[in-house]
């Protein structure tokens, strides 16, 4: 089959055909006028010249060290408890009837800490690569009882008390509903938990958007807070580099449409055949390692200096980690309105949910918890001027830091080589300070 396709419905067709789901047998060959741009093959891909055949019994390059083959596979759980650590698995069900898993790395009488991760991501980004290089473990290692939460959808938080993740209903979500009922029902089981009325707080990326979300909806919550700790906050899209981001943003009716078509609710899913390919590609050989990179890289930048491309196996075999559509759909709004407000369903739709033709705006004026910014220059999605316009709308900024290091981008705040010197510490300091400030003990 053959498709003749003009420059804009070529990029609209090549996403969706990222997210079609990939059991098909079919060659597609794509053409720009009378040129063949390339062959796909669903069942041996070609990169590079290179046939890939794709079979079950597919199997890392053996130089890879065995432990990191066998960290790709393992779970979160796993992975703390075969690195010696105290591993704790632990289920919250959100009043909208969602299933979440929160995983635990457990030191009872400490002070709590509630990690949340990115987009696309889950709880295992911040143990993954492995002890004294995980911000989890460090955590652990300086006193403190660390929680990570997974948010709905991803791998660990695919149940609900109705539907399965098969239904279409199920998706109907974005990041909006994450901050309402996900991590308020998070902080409350963790606090009755432990016993402790106040915790620290750190998200990275998303995990930054859902608690802005939660102090403009559910206000009450802020007083739950020590300190909140923004890695690569982002609020405002006005200045954002990322091209899947910009993307979206510039083919927003278009994709909705095309989405809704194919029957595709959830955004890149995370199946066997994904988690296997990702592998094949990201092994210890030269031409590969470098095209991995690139392609996780795609939607936050890249730096490579930062990246320990060793672990690169152990990366795509946890992430990307699940999303809806209509979540990656809100940060296109997001992105293309310069305005950080609730989903827009359309003037019609939004003047029977909100009474009133446009999507309303949060408040961040209500996220009167004491809130520690730290970005970077070549972060694409959190760009300095974004941050700095987030800045000017929060009430009680404690501190903002631009990592000193020019480079740095949005992933690096979590599986940064140098991300303990440049970030983690000074980090780790003012949680301390507010610490000492809440009587708090955590030295035991």
């Amino acid at each position: 089959m053959s498709l003749a396709l003009g420059p804009k419905q070529l990029q609209l067709f090549a996403l969706c055909l990222c997210l079609v789901p990939l059991a098909i047998n079919a060659d597609l060959s794509f053409l720009f006028g009378n040129i063949t741009l390339f062959n796909v093959n669903f069942k041996t891909p070609t990169l590079l010249g290179r046939s890939l055949t794709v079979k079950s019994n597919v199997h890392i390059d053996n130089s890879v060290d065995p432990n990191i083959q066998e960290d790709s596979h393992l779970n979160t759980y796993s992975l703390i408890k075969k690195y010696g650590y105290p591993a704790e698995n632990h289920t919250v069900t959100t009043d909208d009837g969602y299933v979440l898993t929160l995983h635990r790395i457990a030191r009872p009488g400490a002070t709590p800490v509630l990690l949340v991760h990115g987009l696309l991501d889950s709880s295992a980004t911040w143990v993954m690569m492995g002890p004294n290089k995980g911000l989890g473990y460090l955590l652990y290692e300086q006193g403190y009882d660390v929680w990570m939460a997974n948010v709905r959808g991803n791998t660990y938080s695919r149940k609900h008390i109705k539907y399965t993740h098969l239904h279409a209903k199920y998706w109907d979500f974005t990041f909006h509903e994450m901050g309402v009922y996900d991590i308020p029902k998070t902080i409350d089981y963790v606090l009755n938990k432990t016993g402790f009325p106040q915790l620290h707080y750190i998200g990275h990326s998303q995990g930054t958007v859902v608690f802005w979300i939660m102090g403009s909806e559910r206000p009450e919550y802020m007083d739950k807070i020590i300190c909140m700790q923004a890695l690569a906050p982002v609020a405002y899209l006005k200045h954002c580099k990322s091209p899947v981001v910009n993307f979206l943003a510039e083919f927003h009716a278009s994709v909705s449409i095309v989405l809704k078509l194919i029957g595709v609710h959830e955004f890149l899913p995370k199946n066997e055949f994904i988690v296997m390919f990702n592998q094949l590609i990201c092994d210890e050989t030269t031409i590969t390692k470098e095209i991995c990179s690139n392609v996780i890289f795609l939607t936050t930048g890249f730096d490579k200096s930062q990246l320990n491309e060793t672990m690169l196996p152990v990366v795509v075999g946890h992430a990307p980690a699940g999303a809806s559509t209509k979540q990656m759909q809100h940060f296109g709004q997001v992105r293309r309105s310069g305005d950080f407000r609730q989903f827009d369903y359309g003037w019609l739709r939004n003047h029977w949910r909100y009474n009133s033709i446009t999507p309303p705006a949060y408040k961040l004026e209500n996220v009167k918890a004491k809130v520690a910014l730290y970005y970077s220059q070549n972060d694409w999605l959190a760009q300095p001027t974004d941050v700095e316009a987030l800045h000017r709308r929060l009430p009680n900024v404690v501190s903002h830091s631009l990592v000193d290091y020019p480079e740095f981008n949005h992933l690096d705040f979590i599986w940064g080589v140098d991300a303990r010197e440049l970030l983690w510490d000074r980090m780790l300091q003012s949680m301390r300070s507010y610490d000492t400030d809440n009587n708090i003990d955590t030295s035991n």
